[in-house]
């Protein structure tokens, strides 16, 4: 019997874990998940300092608009010892240079006129200005990160930013990737009659990759028990297997026999979804094995649906399955009852709300609605009909699109 989507992948997500973690040199680790708590090892900013090229001064001292004396100099990276701004006096300083004492203004270099050893003011100065103050931004020992976070450029400069050059992140996980039938040919080969290129491999691969996990393409399996055994024992040394065609119910589709063979535990052969029911899940040893149909577009679907959100799981992330958008449909959509069915649409922003429009023929051998595609409407099973003007959840894949200019 098949299972529903919303348990099947509630199985899959169940029975996988998190990978282990390395250490990573933080160059190298933008998109990983975080696998450990920073605290901040010293105040940021470690001194007050200058938020600008200008003077330090006594905000007092300003009011009079009399010029200033110029008593010293403090360049960035050079330091403030036995130097204070005194009373009618100012300390040309550089940006990120630490304030002297006293000091309780930073007057930029372009609202000054300096001559002849003095400075001054030209506008309203007021106590504080341009002043970066020693912990304003974080404290010593606050959590600045928690494991689980992305680390995208801005927790990259947190982290140098406390001197830190490598990171502990949840190891990317090994995706081998094997194609079955005896049909197929690798791109670059010459095909025959009665023969199909190898393609669903490749865009598994990009889907792997897209979410940082590491393709293994391992070749094509043919429909004999030998060359499946292989294939399929070559692909259980990776940390996650997926096959793509024969597990389905014909006379030559062995797959599923053949991982059942080599040891691979099933969770589910089949889901109430469409495209993609022939999909299946099992595990060897605690590693996810998923076998997807050989359609191009069910394959990429189902990838999406059901395998994405189990390889962010197992990379550490916290938010694995993308959260809907609401869209309303432009046209009227019938579907059989029973089945969850994934329409591929358009989805366009008019400015007032999003506007979903099915990609074309929903038949699964129409490889060119994936190109128009940019979301994946998700039909409840019970539902026999979408009204037009009925609004739909959506699952985007790539960004919404702007309505079309007049021009």
């Amino acid at each position: 019997m098949a299972e529903t989507f919303e348990h099947a992948r509630a199985l899959i997500l169940e029975n996988v874990s998190f990978l282990p973690t390395e250490s990573v040199p933080l160059i190298e680790v933008v998109g990983r998940v975080l696998a450990e708590e920073i605290r901040a090892p010293w105040d940021l900013p470690r001194w007050d300092n200058s938020a600008m090229d200008g003077f330090a001064v006594r905000a007092e001292d300003c009011q009079a608009q009399k010029p200033l004396l110029i008593d010293g100099y403090i360049p960035a990276g050079g330091t403030a010892d036995g130097l204070a701004v005194k009373p009618g006096q100012a300390i040309k300083i550089m940006t990120g240079a630490p304030a002297p004492a006293g000091c309780d203004a930073i007057v930029p270099v372009e609202e000054t006129e300096e001559q002849d050893g003095r400075v001054q003011i030209k506008g309203r100065v007021n106590a504080g200005d341009h002043l970066r103050l020693r912990g304003e931004d974080v404290r010593k020992g606050t959590v600045v990160m928690t494991a689980g976070s992305v680390l995208r450029p801005a927790e990259i400069n947190m982290l140098a930013s406390f001197g830190l050059k490598n990171v502990a992140v949840f190891r990317r996980p090994r995706v081998a990737i094997l194609s079955t039938g005896d049909e197929l040919v690798e791109p670059g080969e010459q095909i025959g009659p009665g023969q199909i290129i190898n393609s669903n491999a490749y865009s598994l691969a990009a889907a792997v990759v897209e979410i940082g996990g590491v393709p293994l393409l391992i070749g094509i399996a043919r429909d004999n028990r030998e060359s499946l055994k292989e294939k399929l024992t070559e692909g259980l040394q990776a940390d996650v297997l997926i096959t793509s065609a024969g597990g389905s119910m014909g006379d030559r589709d062995l797959v599923c026999e053949m991982l059942q063979e080599v040891g691979v535990e099933s969770r589910f052969w089949k889901v109430d979804i469409k495209p993609g029911r022939p999909t299946a899940f099992g595990l060897k040893g605690g590693k996810p094995v998923f076998s997807l149909p050989g359609n191009p577009v069910s394959s990429m679907v189902t990838f999406e649906e059901l395998v994405r959100p189990a390889l962010l799981k197992m990379m550490g992330h916290q938010r694995v399955i993308k959260p809907f958008v609401k869209a309303t449909m432009r046209e009227t959509m019938t579907k059989k009852p029973g089945r969850v069915q994934f329409l591929r649409v358009r989805v366009v922003d008019n400015g007032e709300r999003l506007i979903a429009t099915s990609a074309g023929d929903q038949n699964t051998g129409i490889l060119s609605t994936m190109l128009r595609a940019n979301g994946i409407a998700v039909l409840p099973a019970e539902r026999e009909q979408i009204v037009a003007g009925e609004e739909v959840d959506v699952h985007m894949i790539s960004a919404v699109d702007e309505p079309e200019s007049d021009l």
